[in-house]
């Protein structure tokens, strides 16, 4: 088995395990927000929010952008990228084992099939 070692893709993958996370993605997807806007659609607290976005910042998934007191933020499509090569590397070795396995059940019915007529010929 290949080992992989990669803080920034461990890191891209934490922070997208949590489902606020990938919707604050998904809403900074539209374009850049601030804290209170990117809050709004969720029932907790602008610091638990906060937590979030920091969590998004070091995964490199957000930027944030500081315009005197406020605090914008931005996506950063590069860390999805990473994730994404990585999984499409992943998806043509498990697509190669299901078609391996396919092609096994198919061998198998098709044996287990002429068993059971040979079986029916010996009974008559």
């Amino acid at each position: 088995m290949v080992k992989y070692q990669d803080n920034n893709l461990d890191a891209t993958f934490s922070a997208l395990s949590d489902p606020t996370r990938r919707a604050i993605l998904a809403r900074l997807a539209q374009g850049e927000a601030q804290v209170t806007e990117l809050a709004e659609p969720f029932g907790i607290s602008l610091p638990a929010v906060s937590k979030h976005l920091k969590v998004l910042e070091k995964a490199k998934l957000i930027t944030r952008h500081k315009d005197g007191r406020i605090h914008r933020f931005t996506v950063n499509p590069k860390p999805i990228g990473s994730a994404k090569s990585w999984i499409e590397t992943y998806q043509h070795f498990w697509e190669q084992q299901m078609d391996s396995l396919a092609a096994y059940l198919e061998k198998t019915t098709q044996k287990e099939k002429q068993n059971d007529r040979s079986s029916r010929s010996n009974r008559k």
